[in-house]
């Protein structure tokens, strides 16, 4: 019996948990900000059957050229789930108004979970601080952590002392390849600033990934980790 991650109210509110044994096969993909060519490149690469199961990070929306295409395409697919996102929460909060905004989107982005979890595993935007329990965690560290006990992109960054006893699933900082650790992948490679895009297959326990094909958004290079 595998333990069920246990929030705080607020995030409890939005926490998804979902049964691996419905689906046949399971894909955690990264940040796909707006890509819809490199997202539909990977949908194709998976060769998805009606009993799979994909779960985006978060972040499906902004910088790149079809945010609409993107929601279109998640939305649409009752096998594609997403966790809220930064960049979805600046829309629902209304910091950021786009232009390609329709009706019904900022509804759908404000529909999405801050957290989907199956078996030990637990997918989040931003990741969690490994010196503090689930429950105490806010929404909007879960949607933003990146180095609670340092600088930012200058770290240490949560994931490498994080010892489970989750297998945590992570976007929202970019690595120029995923990072792959006991108990936390990562899976922003940063497609929409030219690397490509992302996804962990969970039943073979290997990464898929498909190349951009164009740069949408330049990136400083003190911007993107290493991971070691």
């Amino acid at each position: 019996m595998h333990a069920i991650p246990q929030f705080g109210d607020e995030v409890e509110a939005h926490h998804e948990r979902i049964d691996p044994d419905r689906y046949r096969d399971i894909y955690v993909v990264g940040d796909v900000h707006g890509s819809r060519v490199a997202l539909e490149s990977l949908l194709t690469t998976l060769e998805l059957n009606e009993d799979d199961l994909v779960v985006f990070v978060g972040d499906l929306v902004r910088k790149g050229p079809d945010s609409p295409g993107v929601i279109d395409l998640v939305r649409d697919d009752d096998r594609l789930v997403s966790v809220r996102g930064n960049n979805e929460r600046k829309i629902v909060r209304g910091e950021k108004r786009p232009d390609w905004l329709r009706e019904g989107d900022r509804a759908y982005l404000e529909s999405l979970p801050l957290a989907v979890s199956f078996a030990n595993a637990l997918v989040v935007h931003g990741g969690i601080d490994p010196e503090r329990p689930l429950e105490d965690h806010t929404a909007e560290e879960l949607l933003t952590m990146r180095a609670p006990h340092g600088d930012g992109y200058e770290g240490p960054f949560w994931y490498e002392s994080y010892d489970g006893p989750f297998r945590v699933f992570f976007g929202h900082t970019v690595h120029d390849r995923p990072v792959e650790r006991p108990h936390a992948v990562g899976l922003d490679t940063g497609c929409v600033y030219g690397g490509p895009l992302t996804a962990y297959d969970y039943r073979r326990d290997a990464f898929v990934a498909v190349e951009a094909t164009t740069t949408h958004e330049e990136r400083d290079e003190a911007k993107i980790v290493r991971p070691v």
